[in-house]
């Protein structure tokens, strides 16, 4: 069994997907052409029923009331058909590329997971409306009996096996798209349906129309029979939208990345994935005759602006994005309104987690990082290097650090405890690093004065020396010392451990051992 997914007036939808409702609903015509030969390339079902037609020039269709004109938007047909594939190749990996409002998907052995070729079609339609698109479905024992029943009739067409012929045969002959010259003929025949050329004898047809006729012929009879040409699966979850008028404030803008969104998101979930990377690409309205504001011309020749959200774990809920695209944006902005939007998501697995019965309950990642987003734009963190998790560098310089992103970590397994541990002498750092005073005694400190205290030392190891950087402008070196020191405190002394360095020709006491 196939099924064929049509979409009605596909440049239309192409261009109404992102849209509101009401916006979706109304009577929409799209134009096409150079100045002046604008006219109407498609309209959609209420545009028709107003007296729109494909044909019509820019001032006809103009003169019609009620009718919205929309430009037409190779990029966003580009995306639509690609959403359109993801669709189809949820259900199945053999996906034909037909046309671009048409994919044809075999369903041969997909019962046991979606049920009966009727529940599959009507599931590949309602698919197709999460995406935008509002489809028509066709399910036959070959590719051409439901392609035709999907352009042919309105909703879902499920036709058993045998029975092409007989379900096929209202439709008028123009479904099967014949030559000018062919279908002038079989009008001058009275031949308007499948029923009807499905009739004619074949040598009669081949005689008159030749191979193209008894083509036309097979197709109409439901008999054709031909392999599928599978169309490799894309993983580009990318969408685009091109304005009429640009956008200059956020809050327009934020509603219309809500709709792309929910449709890159809608398009991961039929396919079982999730994104942990966000790039979002703003096309600019630059106008260089413009005196620009001297404090952001350089940013404002660029006439692209392009934010990346990179998240700590795979997501797919489209109103977090939307939330952390917001702040990112505000603290962001694009310097220039916005004409063209472009949002792409780098698909990867889903995150799998299993809680431990007597694990306590984790922050969810997704609130987090809206939390954290929330965090940076309320200190100003624009560059990330004050939020997050602190990373050790690759050194020897102690407490070297840098910020990275925060990640939670995936549940491990506990570890099994040591039949006896090891005790563990622990150095307790002082932050910041205490300022001493040390006198020398044949190169090793003998006396300290820290922290309004006098000690004397009576054991010292070291000196422990490192060094770096010194090929750059940041060199460092310091030498450690540990120090056993007896302070006397009233009628008694004590004797403490502590970690001492010299830098820069003064002292530090770091720390103080357990």
């Amino acid at each position: 069994m196939f099924a064929a997914v049509f979409i009605p007036d596909f440049p239309v939808e192409a261009v109404v997907r992102h849209l509101d409702a009401a916006a979706r609903e109304g009577a929409v015509a799209v134009l096409d052409g150079t100045p002046p030969l604008v006219h109407v390339i498609a309209t959609n079902e209420k545009a028709r029923a107003l007296g729109a037609e494909a044909g019509m020039t820019k001032v006809q269709a103009e003169s019609v009331p009620g009718l919205r004109l929309k430009p037409r938007s190779l990029a966003q047909e580009a995306s639509a058909h690609a959403a359109l594939l993801d669709c189809a190749h949820g259900f199945s990996p053999r996906v034909e590329s037909t046309a671009a409002d048409t994919v044809i998907v075999d369903i041969g052995g997909l019962e046991p997971l979606f049920g009966p070729p009727a529940k599959i079609a009507r599931e590949l339609a309602r698919r197709a409306a999460e995406i935008g698109l509002e489809a028509r479905v066709g399910a036959a024992a070959n590719p051409d009996a439901a392609l035709h029943a999907a352009r042919g009739f309105p909703g879902i067409t499920v036709i058993p096996p045998g029975k092409e012929a007989a379900r096929l045969g209202e439709l008028p002959v123009d479904v099967l798209a014949p030559s000018p010259e062919i279908l002038e003929t079989l009008d001058r025949w009275g031949v308007r349906t499948f029923r009807g050329l499905a009739a004619l004898p074949p040598l009669a047809v081949s005689e008159r129309l030749g191979q193209e006729g008894l083509r036309l012929q097979s197709l109409a009879r439901g008999e054709t029979q031909r392999p599928l040409t599978p169309v490799a699966e894309s993983f580009d979850f990318s969408e685009t939208l091109e304005l009429e008028e640009p956008v200059g404030l956020l809050e327009p803008l934020a509603f219309l990345l809500g709709r792309l969104l929910e449709q890159v998101c809608a398009r991961l979930d039929s396919r079982a994935l999730a994104t942990n990377e966000l790039r979002l690409t703003l096309g600019l309205e630059v106008h260089h005759d413009v005196e620009l504001d001297a404090a952001r011309e350089s940013v404002t020749q660029s006439a692209v602006h392009q934010r990346t959200l990179r998240l700590p774990v795979p997501m797919q809920d489209s109103k977090v994005f939307l939330k952390l695209l917001q702040l990112d944006l505000n603290s962001h902005p694009p310097a220039a309104p916005v004409k063209t939007i472009t949002l792409a998501a780098e698909p990867v697995r889903p995150r799998a987690t299993q809680n431990g019965l007597f694990v306590p309950a984790a922050p969810e990642p997704e609130r987090l990082e809206l939390t954290l987003a929330r965090i940076r734009k309320a200190l100003g963190d624009l560059t990330g290097e004050r939020v997050g998790t602190p990373q050790l560098v690759n050194t020897h310089r102690p407490d070297a650090f840098r910020m990275a992103h925060f990640a939670p970590r995936p549940p491990q397994a506990a570890a099994i405890p040591a039949a006896k541990p090891e005790p563990v002498s622990a150095l307790r750092m002082f932050r910041p690093a205490l300022p001493a005073k040390v006198e020398l005694r044949r190169g090793v400190p003998a006396v300290i004065f820290f922290n309004g205290q006098r000690g004397q030392v009576i054991a010292a190891a070291g000196p422990w020396r490192s060094s770096g950087n010194w090929w750059n402008q940041e060199p460092w070196a310091r030498d450690e010392w540990d120090v056993a020191v007896a302070l006397a405190q009233k009628n008694e002394t004590s004797v403490g451990l502590y970690r001492l360095y010299a830098a820069q020709g003064e002292w530090w006491v770091e720390g103080a051992y357990d």
